[in-house]
């Protein structure tokens, strides 16, 4: 009998020890749960389907981490040196009384990126800059709760540079834990509280951006529960532009709307409305529905939206590129839709890379879809803006030049999220490792290893912790048409395969996680051609998440930083401008070709050693194509590609060659929406 009751127990030990797993596609996580591990929204917010893990939870590695040390290397690492904006003399960021000659956007969308890159790589010089910051903003504080700059137009306050500040204050205590910044807050928002409704967010920037002061308010709601702070949400909202207009937009700045089109969402935790959910939703496809019919997830405003300019040589600001990406993150963790990720992941692949120099050191104004020419010429009215906006300058603009720090650096962020099941989520798929707490408070750390998005095949590491009962979710992107593959093998060797149709939004393995156990997630990636009907019919080709450009050659030509930098940015006296060189880009082969959109070969080769594939000569992967020249597409009279020529382009006789068309991220020069060759 005792030999009987002890097999019974080694079984039972045996299989505790080696749990088999559930593998399930799931359209959402349990949003009835409560995470036990992280700050989530509070009653009466609606419950968030993903969570933010505090700054620096998540290490990435491979090219972002490349990309993040190219930052702190080149412009945003250096940026304090050598913008006058950023000049700690006579400063109003440094000020005690908020006084000074300059002082108001720069300082923290800078801040904002910087901060969070020194918390991620850890870096303890950029984190003692950091401190010199923050330490002065925190001891700007009047007795009134106002703090920083103060800056009044037209009798009112501007309240813009203090949103941005905000959102500062919010990473530095998720890394320090500093408990003054809570009652810091909490003061500046019993003085807004208290502003009348006249005086509050009136002026243009802060009107459109009021979403961005909203969720510091909800952020701060979620760690102390102080009810006034629903109020301020509401009065927040109904002094913020309104952005659920169903067929227009309060302004078509390219900024403001990649920003702003989520505050309806942000509100709708607040208001349960499902009408505001459905605003944002219907701002991002009118934007795109007018003016987004080009690849690479963004939208041909240049800086402002204009009837008749539509083309996909019209571009979109830098600025505009980091802040979509923001809001996509944001909106996946408020509505748990992988649609998000998937516009994010679009833009930072296909549309950002190319928008800055390889080292970092200087970055475009304006990018487009179609970009014959990167020069310092002014183009316009082509594009909506005098000046030399399309070349790569370090003082592009006092905006970009700031503001582009965040777009990495968050994204790294939110590769990895917690769920309300006490869970974790890979977002954003990428070379990485996560620590975080799960299940009932346990530790877990997962090493993430892939070359995606040039690679298929995902594989997860448990690399600390032991007998942890959590759900892993995994994100299956929209290009994912064939089935899945999900291989669990545990530390001892045992294996079970999945094979899942694409027909949920995640797969969900709930397991007994333990040191040693690997997952791979494979999913084929499959080519595809979009017809973009409304530009010509011009036509991009896809591979996975990846978007393919022409392989144009690239012939930079160095130019003086000094007599080609736009009129709003300014260089510290100190500052050598020969160590930051601007750069015009020529095509150096031809552009103008009509493809013929069949007989497509993928070509791939080795990944690069020094993980920078978004380069020309780099690229892990290219695509083999034909196409016919076509000699009438021409560089027009403002300096840009003319329209895409309506498809399918009559060339009788016209000579058939192979071309090759890359990554359109890693094309600085690029023809990416394509007029295609009639049969």
């Amino acid at each position: 009998m005792k030999r009987i009751v002890f097999c019974i127990m080694f079984i039972a030990t045996a299989v505790a020890a080696f749990p088999k797993s559930s593998v399930e596609m799931v359209s959402r996580p349990d949003t009835k749960a409560k995470n036990a591990n992280y700050v989530s929204n509070r009653v009466p917010l609606v419950e968030a389907a993903f969570i933010k893990l505090p700054v620096g939870s998540v290490q990435p590695g491979g090219w972002v981490r490349k990309y993040l040390e190219l930052q702190r290397d080149g412009l945003t690492g250096h940026l304090g040196e050598i913008s006058a904006w950023l000049e700690k003399k006579n400063n109003a960021w440094i000020s005690a009384e908020g006084k000074g000659d300059h002082g108001w956007e720069e300082v923290p969308y800078w801040l904002k990126g910087y901060g969070n890159l020194a918390y991620i790589l850890n870096d303890p010089a950029m984190i003692a800059e950091t401190k010199i910051w923050i330490e002065a903003v925190l001891n700007s504080q009047r007795e009134n709760g106002y703090f920083g700059p103060w800056i009044e137009k037209n009798g009112k306050p501007d309240l813009w540079g203090n949103m941005i500040m905000l959102w500062c204050l919010q990473s530095y205590y998720e890394f320090s834990g500093d408990k003054r910044v809570l009652p810091f807050m909490t003061n500046y928002f019993r003085w807004e509280n208290q502003l009348d409704d006249s005086l509050f967010l009136k002026d243009y920037w802060e009107n459109s951006r009021g979403g961005d002061n909203l969720l510091s308010v909800y952020w701060l709601y979620n760690i102390t529960g102080d009810k006034f702070l629903l109020e301020l949400g509401e009065k927040i909202h109904r002094n913020t532009a309104d952005w659920t207009q169903k067929d227009n937009l309060p302004n078509w700045h390219n900024v403001n709307i990649a920003q702003s089109f989520r505050e309806p969402a942000t509100y709708y935790l607040q208001s349960r409305d499902k009408a505001h959910l459905d605003a944002t939703y219907n701002d991002f496809n009118l934007i795109r529905r007018l003016y987004g019919q080009v690849p690479g997830g963004m939208f041909g405003a240049d800086e402002n939206a204009r009837k008749g300019y539509c083309d996909p040589r019209q571009g979109v600001e830098t600025c505009g590129m980091v802040e979509q990406m923001s809001s996509d993150e944001i909106l996946l963790r408020i509505t748990g839709d992988p649609f998000w990720a998937d516009n994010c992941e679009d833009v930072a692949f296909n549309t950002y890379p190319a928008a800055v120099m390889p080292d970092f050191r200087a970055l475009r104004y304006i990018t487009s879809p179609n970009m014959a020419m990167s020069d310092s010429r002014n183009h316009r009215p082509g594009i909506d803006n005098g000046g030399p906006f399309l070349m790569m300058n370090p003082f592009s603009s006092r905006c970009c030049q700031h503001n582009h720090a965040q777009g990495w650096p968050y994204y790294a962020e939110n590769m990895w999220m917690a769920t309300p099941d006490n869970g974790l989520l890979a977002a954003l798929y990428g070379e990485s490792t996560v620590t975080a707490k799960v299940g009932k408070g346990k530790t877990v750390s997962i090493e993430q290893h892939t070359n995606y998005p040039f690679e298929e095949k995902i594989q997860f590491v448990v690399k600390e912790g032991n007998n942890l009962a959590f759900p892993l979710y995994l994100r299956v992107p929209k290009w994912a048409k064939q089935s899945i593959a999900v291989t669990v093998t545990a530390a001892n060797g045992n294996t079970e395969t999945s094979e899942l149709k694409p027909e949920g939004n995640y797969v969900k393995i709930s397991r007994v996680w333990s040191k040693g156990d690997h997952v791979e997630l494979s999913m084929p990636m499959t080519l595809t051609v979009q017809t973009w009907k409304d530009n010509g019919n011009s036509v991009s080709v896809n591979y996975g998440p990846l978007t393919f450009s022409l392989r144009i050659e690239e012939f930079y030509k160095r130019r003086s930083s000094v007599e080609t930098a736009i009129g709003d940015s300014k260089w510290q006296p100190t500052a050598d401008p020969s160590q930051w060189p601007s750069y015009e880009i020529y095509p150096a082969s031809p552009w103008n070709y009509a493809l013929l959109p069949q007989d497509f070969k993928i070509v791939k080769k080795e990944y690069p050693k020094d993980n920078m594939p978004f380069t020309l000569d780099n690229v892990p992967i290219a695509i083999q194509a034909q196409g016919v020249r076509l000699y009438d597409w021409t560089i027009d009279e403002h300096g840009l590609c003319a329209f895409v020529p309506q498809s399918p382009v009559q060339v009788a006789g016209g000579k058939i060659e192979d071309i090759t068309l890359v990554p359109m991220g890693a094309a600085r020069l690029r023809i990416s929406a394509f007029p295609t060759v009639a049969k």
